[in-house]
């Protein structure tokens, strides 16, 4: 009996150890370094870095906005050429609309007032989707868009620019021999995302990086037209186990559904394409991150 106590007793204490700690992790950023190897990258890109963050859920109760705030100035200090967002800035806008995307400008204004440019798509949560069911709120998409776009922010769906570098940075332009196409699809639950028209005017042989908020974009996806891509929406699982990849907390909620939460991704989609999945900074439902601190991904090019 007095064994069964103590480990109860353990047991009890194991799990407030774990609560806490998923409370305080969200507030800590990883930066975490990544090589993208890209067919046909022009010289000039060699071992440029672009940055990737996404999924700020702002608005849900204890959400960790200060992160995103924290994220914006390690951006700045960072420098790298370019920054990707991958969507989900706000959790549900149910109850103050306005309010939530107004805060998410605020949060970004350090990254914005730099001059590093910024390219962003939206994900499930800006159309008011909670779930894969609902029905998509295009007034809400468009004002969360006209909200980035008022700091300069470029907003993708389905459709690539071409990234030139110039003496001022990063530019996008006419597309020539030495430019980066940077290819961004619409959302997935909402039913956005159309490949065909995303790389329309994309080169077959032209270096290309592509982003998409959901991962199971990246199954419609055709052969060796992404040899790097991002994708965001599954929080990189939220709570993980360590040593079980496939269990997570963010994976069980979808029963199932969410095969694959962070990382990249072997054997998954079409032939010569590589998927990484960037685990956010928000949350699903509960505020907590275990064993999956914020993420900043900062990918550096190489030509493959």
């Amino acid at each position: 009996m007095k064994i069964f106590k103590r480990f109860l007793l353990g047991l009890g204490a194991l799990l407030i150890i774990l609560l806490i700690w998923g409370l305080v992790e969200p507030y800590f950023v990883k930066v975490k370094e990544e090589e993208a190897a890209i067919p046909n990258l022009p010289a000039v890109w060699e071992d440029k870095e672009i940055a990737v963050i996404g999924d700020f859920q702002i608005g849900m109760w204890m959400d960790n906005d200060s992160t995103v705030e924290q994220m914006a100035e390690e951006l700045v200090e960072m420098n790298p050429s370019v920054v990707l967002f991958l969507g989900d800035y706000v959790y549900h806008s149910v109850n103050n609309q306005d309010l939530e995307r107004q805060r998410v400008k605020e949060l970004i204004q350090p990254l914005t007032d730099s001059d590093i440019p910024v390219f962003a798509l939206l994900g499930n949560h800006d159309y008011g989707m909670a779930s894969e069911t609902a029905e998509p709120n295009e007034e809400l998409a468009q004002e969360m868009s006209s909200v980035l776009e008022e700091v300069g922010i470029t907003v993708l769906q389905n459709e690539a620019v071409a990234l030139n570098l110039t003496e001022n940075g990063v530019e996008a332009g006419t597309a020539s021999q030495e430019s980066l196409h940077l290819v961004g699809l619409g959302a997935n639950w909402p039913e956005n995302a159309e490949p065909a028209e995303a790389f329309d005017g994309v080169p077959d042989s032209a270096a290309r990086f592509v982003m998409m908020h959901n991962p199971k974009t990246f199954e419609t996806l055709p052969a060796e037209a992404a040899p790097v891509s991002v994708a965001g929406h599954t929080h990189g699982g939220q709570m993980r186990i360590p040593g079980t990849p496939q269990w997570s907390y963010t994976a069980l909620m979808s029963d199932g559904e969410m095969e694959h939460v962070y990382g990249w991704i072997e054997d998954y989609g079409s032939a010569g394409n590589q998927l990484y999945i960037n685990a956010g900074v928000g949350f699903s439902v509960l505020p907590l991150r275990i064993n999956c601190p914020p993420e900043i991904t900062v990918f550096t090019l190489k030509g493959a």
